[in-house]
């Protein structure tokens, strides 16, 4: 998190998601000519907020049970792990700008508590 917060500071001062997902590398890249159209992962990324982003959504699968369930999900459907990692990112990267325009802390979905 810590990271997050240095790195991305006017992203996140301007509680802007699409600013945040484009510097961390999850926001996918279209390639278009006449006859192809291709979607590819972004090169031009801040390479620490990357790697911290990819580290975080890691560790949230393996102790967050949506995050883990949302994972699973993806690789079930034929997606790569980094494929998957970065989704998991995204969505943390949404809960993370959520949180600052509402001024509220992380509580867990009702659905995941009454199954616990």
């Amino acid at each position: 998190m810590a990271v997050l917060f240095s790195e991305a500071e006017p992203a996140l001062k301007q509680r802007n998601y699409s600013a945040l997902r484009t510097l961390s590398g999850v926001a996918p890249v279209t390639k278009r000519s006449g006859r192809k159209l291709v979607v590819c992962q972004r090169r031009a990324v801040n390479q620490l907020l990357q790697n911290a982003l990819y580290h975080w959504a890691a560790n949230a699968c393996l102790h967050d049970a949506h995050c883990k369930q949302k994972y699973q999900a993806l690789r079930k459907r034929g997606k790569s792990h980094g494929q998957a990692l970065r989704t998991v990112g995204d969505r943390l990267l949404n809960v993370v700008c959520a949180m600052l325009r509402s001024n509220s802390l992380y509580q867990v979905p009702r659905s995941l508590q009454e199954a616990a």
